[in-house]
C-alpha cells in the first residue's frame, strides 16, 4: 500500500462511515480504483473502536488492520494502564521501552503518548506497514518501527532498555487459543536470560485464564502481578519481572477494575502471605440484607479472605466467593445487591416471587459455586435475561441456595 492509496481509502471510508460494509463489497464495481475490501475493514474497525479505542474512533486518521489483529490488541483502557504502570515503576523518569510483539501498535502508541521513547518490533510486514502509517499520522516521532523477529532483534541491541514489553501471540498453528507460555509465540520461557539481561524491568502480558502461581514460578523474578479488569471483565494479567527481585519472594498482587474510559474504579493490593494470614468471617446460615459480588480482577487475583478484613463483610461459605452484611458497604469493590427473599429453585417459587415483585418473566441470573450454570437456570425455568431483579444461585452450608435481589450499585 502506498501512502496515497491509504489516504484515498480513508477518505472514502469517512464519507461512507455509516454504510453497510457488506453492501459496499457487493457493489464494489460502482467505485473502480477503490480497495473496497480495505474500506470494509476500516468501517468494521471504526465501529469496534467506538467502545475499544474511543480516542482512535474520534481521531479518524487511524488505519485499522484485519479483524484478528484488532481482536488480539489491548483496549485503550488497558493500554493506558500499562503506560501508567511503566512510568510508576521507574519513578516517572524518561523511559526507553521496547515492545517486542508490536501487533496493532496500541500498547506502543500509549507508551509513546506517555513520553517514552519506544521501539516497536513486529515480524509481520503488513502490520508494520499499518503501524508506520499510523505512527506518522499521529505525529509520534518518539516511536520507531522495526520489521523483525523481536527476540532476534533484541539480541543485536547493544544498550539495555528500562522496560521490555512482551505480549506473546496466544494462538496455535490451527488458530486455536492457547494459554500456557510454552504454547505461545514467542515462547519467552526459553529466552528469559536474554530478556532480563536487556532491561531493568520485563513486563509480560498473559491470558486472563493463566494460572498466576504457575506463571510466577515459570517467569522467575516476578515482583508484581497486575490483574486488570475493564468494564467488569478480566482482560489481562501483567507480570512485572526484575533480576533485582529475589526468586524466593512472593509478588505483590494488584487487582484493578477500570471503566471503559480507563478510569480506575477500584484498586486493591495484597501479597499471597497476607491473603493466607487473613481470617475470613463466615455468614453461617445468616445471610444479611446485602450481598456482594467482587469484581472480576479480585476473583481472579484470589483476595477471598482479605475482603472480609478490608470491608467488614461476611463470606457465605469457604468456597463461595460472595459476601454479605447488615449495613451496606458502599465502597465494596464489586456489585452490591439488596436481598429481597430467599428462593427455592423450582418453577412455582420463582414465578410467585417474580409476580410479587412485578418482574414479569425476566431477571438476571448469577451462579457462583452452584451446580447449575446461569444459562441452564434461565433455560430450565423458561426465564428471560433482563429486568431489574437478580437471582443469585450459590452454595450455603453444602447445599444449594438461591436469593432474589435488586442491584443497588
Amino acid at each position: 500500500m502506498t501512502r496515497e492509496s491509504i489516504e484515498t481509502t480513508l477518505a472514502f471510508a469517512r464519507d461512507h462511515i455509516d454504510d453497510d460494509p457488506v453492501q459496499l463489497l457487493l457493489h464494489r464495481q460502482r467505485h473502480p480504483g477503490i480497495d473496497m475490501q480495505l474500506v470494509a475493514q476500516q468501517l468494521e474497525g471504526h465501529r469496534q473502536a467506538r467502545t475499544k479505542w474511543p480516542a482512535l474512533c474520534a481521531d479518524g486518521r487511524f488505519l485499522y488492520p484485519p479483524r484478528l489483529n484488532r481482536e488480539q490488541s489491548s483496549s485503550q483502557a488497558a493500554a493506558q494502564y500499562k503506560a501508567a504502570l511503566a512510568a510508576a515503576v521507574t519513578d516517572g523518569q524518561p523511559l526507553r521501552i521496547a515492545d517486542l510483539t508490536g501487533g496493532m501498535g496500541i500498547d506502543s502508541m500509549h507508551f509513546a503518548l506517555s513520553g517514552a521513547n519506544v521501539d516497536y518490533v513486529e515480524q509481520n510486514a503488513d502490520l508494520c506497514t499499518y503501524a508506520e502509517y499510523n505512527f506518522d499520522a499521529m505525529g509520534l516521532d518518539n516511536l520507531r518501527c522495526h520489521c523483525a523477529d523481536g527476540i532476534q532483534w533484541l539480541a543485536g541491541q547493544p544498550q539495555p532498555y528500562d522496560i521490555i514489553y512482551v505480549d506473546p501471540a496466544r494462538r496455535d498453528s490451527h488458530g486455536a487459543k492457547t494459554v500456557a507460555f510454552e504454547q505461545c509465540t514467542p515462547n519467552i520461557l526459553g529466552h528469559l536470560p536474554l530478556l532480563l539481561g536487556h532491561c531493568r524491568y520485563l513486563m509480560v502480558k498473559a491470558s486472563p485464564m493463566a494460572d498466576i502461581v504457575g506463571a510466577t514460578r515459570q517467569l522467575q523474578h516476578v515482583s508484581q502481578v497486575h490483574v486488570v479488569a475493564v468494564g467488569g471483565e478480566c482482560k489481562e494479567l501483567l507480570f512485572l519481572c526484575s533480576t533485582n527481585t529475589n526468586q524466593a519472594e512472593e509478588p505483590l498482587i494488584v487487582c484493578v477494575d477500570l471503566d471503559k474510559d480507563g478510569h480506575t474504579l477500584h484498586r486493591n493490593q495484597f501479597s499471597p502471605q497476607q491473603e493466607a494470614a487473613a481470617v475470613a468471617t463466615y455468614a453461617d446460615s445468616n445471610v444479611r440484607q446485602y450481598l456482594y459480588e467482587p469484581h472480576a480482577a479480585l476473583l481472579k487475583g484470589g483476595a477471598y479472605r482479605s475482603l472480609c478484613q478490608w470491608y467488614g463483610v461476611y463470606k457465605l461459605a469457604p468456597n463461595t466467593h460472595l459476601y454479605t452484611s447488615d449495613e451496606m458497604v458502599g465502597d465494596f469493590p464489586g456489585r452490591i445487591f439488596r436481598l429481597l427473599e430467599e428462593l427455592r429453585l423450582d418453577t412455582k417459587s420463582i414465578k410467585a416471587a417474580l409476580a410479587k415483585h412485578g418482574a414479569g418473566n425476566s431477571l438476571h441470573v448469577i451462579s457462583r459455586n452452584h451446580p447449575a450454570s446461569a444459562e441452564s437456570i434461565l433455560r430450565q425455568y423458561r426465564l428471560h435475561e433482563g429486568g431489574e431483579l437478580y437471582l443469585i444461585a450459590t452454595t450455603l452450608h453444602h447445599h444449594p441456595a438461591a436469593f432474589l435481589c435488586r442491584r443497588v450499585k
